[in-house]
């Protein structure tokens, strides 16, 4: 029976030391950029609201799975993700290179912009 994932915490205690370490850095540079976004626990990953879900992440066997829980976020940075492998709704960061950081920042800065808009419509 796999163990529970109530929060981030415990999914990141459940990793590899060597993920750990990198998975912390990758929600401190998220909430960096998004200090007010609530961490949540969506499809068994850590993932953040804010207005509605904003991105999540995942670590996998090879990569470290980023979602910017939309379709049209890869496409809108399609130049700056052409050195790593993503599909409509996901990218992926190699775990064999440093995580980037000032693009995980400008995907999250866009995706806060992008939840405002969509509430500002709503209303």
């Amino acid at each position: 029976m796999k163990p529970s994932i109530k929060d981030i915490d415990s999914y990141i205690a459940l990793q590899p030391e060597n993920v750990k370490t990198e998975l912390e850095k990758l929600r401190q540079t998220i909430k960096s950029v998004a200090p007010e976004a609530e961490e949540v626990i969506s499809y068994g990953m850590p993932a953040f609201k804010y207005h509605g879900m904003l991105v999540g992440f995942a670590a996998a066997k090879n990569h470290y799975g980023f979602y910017p829980w939309n379709g049209s976020t890869v496409t809108q940075f399609k130049d700056d993700l052409n050195e790593f492998n993503t599909s409509k709704g996901a990218i992926q960061f190699a775990k064999d290179k440093p995580l980037p950081v000032a693009l995980i920042k400008k995907i999250v800065r866009y995706r806060m912009k992008e939840n405002l808009e969509k509430e500002k419509i709503k209303k």
